[in-house]
């Protein structure tokens, strides 16, 4: 298999470039390759503020400067594009929508199948690019038969194939990914910045959620739903406290309950379950956590849909570590078998199945089975 990071035929490649370093380093290397490059910075809010909250936030009037300034550098042409409709519709009102409903999104996913690899993709196409081109970690691969496969990066201590999960076989085709492919630190990928002249050699990484520049999602979520005081009960439906809206709280969280009572056995509580229709969140102990089986509906395949079940890891987190499971496609939806128990597992996750280093695909998590409580 030949890796799509190395192309030995020059490809029209439009560089997404947010402003901070990865992008940068991405489209630097993709027009060092031979490509004809062109940047473009998306512009994602509505009302951008003109710094970002320390490492906190993208997108904002400063990136795009600093994004411009780096195309300035790399010598490639270099455009805004309003997507900030289209990313409140798909990804914005989404989130919200998913935890009024008790589920816990990840919108990265969501930017990635809706904005990055779809929206903007279709506009490249539309205007005759190849390729889009971004600063994730993640390898495409091809076949000898023609077909791509997504795999991890070689350095997987950044490896974010699991945030890419969501694209498919046409996706993939039109994907670029220039870091993907070498086993580099962060520090490296740093130090080569600064060799190239680009000033956001030492910008800090943004993290969190993007839209929520100061990271408080929950007083996010407040100022969109309201307040909405609701009870917290134990496991036997004994009241221990109050909420202003179960919507900020997520399965597996143990800060921030504000429980006055403690437990019988002394013990941590945590969110064992949210229920949006009486507004009460239900805490308990940690080994009620424990997961043995999931349902996951809407999965996407990074190729062809496995036949019949199959046994694979299974990535729940962005960074989390991998699982051994089964897994099978049971009229539309994905039926997951965990070898060993696990823990903290929230609807509205994504499940990303593995294959060794290749991504099978992804779905999103609807209910749990637990070892103790049954189905969540």
């Amino acid at each position: 298999m030949t890796d799509t990071s190395q192309r030995t035929r020059p490809l029209r490649v439009l560089a997404a470039m947010s402003g901070g370093v990865d992008s940068a380093v991405a489209a630097a290397r993709a027009a060092e390759a031979g490509h004809d490059v062109t940047g473009v910075h998306l512009a994602l809010s509505a009302n951008p503020q003109s710094f970002r909250t320390g490492a906190r936030g993208c997108c904002t009037i400063e990136d795009s400067r600093d994004a411009r300034r780096a195309a300035d550098v790399i010598g490639i042409p270099f455009y805004v594009w309003d997507l900030a409709d289209r990313f409140r519709e798909d990804v914005v009102e989404d989130f919200v929508a998913e935890y009024q409903a008790g589920r816990t999104p990840n919108p990265c996913l969501r930017c990635n199948e809706k904005i990055k690899f779809a929206a903007l993709l279709d506009k490249a196409l539309a205007l005759g690019f190849d390729a889009v081109c971004t600063g994730h970690y993640a390898k495409v691969l091809v076949r000898e038969d023609g077909t791509r496969e997504l795999h991890r990066a070689s350095d997987l201590a950044k490896d974010q194939s699991y945030v890419l999960g969501v694209l498919d076989d046409r996706q993939l085709a039109h994907a670029l990914f220039p870091l993907g492919d070498t086993v580099t630190t962060k520090d490296e990928i740093r130090a080569e910045a600064e060799r190239r002249g680009l000033a956001v050699a030492k910008k800090p990484d943004s993290h969190d959620i993007c839209f929520i520049a100061d990271g408080d999602t929950q007083g996010f979520l407040a100022k969109r739903l309201g307040k909405a005081e609701g009870d917290i009960v134990d496991e036997s439906g004994n009241r221990l406290g109050t909420h202003e809206g179960a919507y900020g709280f997520t399965i597996g969280q143990r800060k921030g309950l504000r429980i006055g009572t403690p437990a019988p056995d002394g013990k941590p509580r945590y969110v064992l379950d949210i229920s949006p229709v009486t507004n009460t969140v239900t805490v308990g102990p940690a080994d009620a956590l424990d997961v043995t089986a999931l349902t996951a509906v809407r999965p996407r395949w990074c190729g062809t849909a496995p036949a019949g079940p199959g046994t694979y890891t299974a990535q729940l987190r962005a960074h989390g570590e991998e699982t051994e499971v089964t897994a099978e496609l049971v009229d539309g939806h994905l039926e997951v078998t965990f070898a060993e128990p696990v823990r903290g597992v929230a609807p509205g996750q994504a499940i990303v199945l593995y294959d060794g280093t290749r991504v099978v695909g992804s779905a999103t998590i609807a209910s749990t089975v637990r070892v103790t409580a049954g189905a969540v």
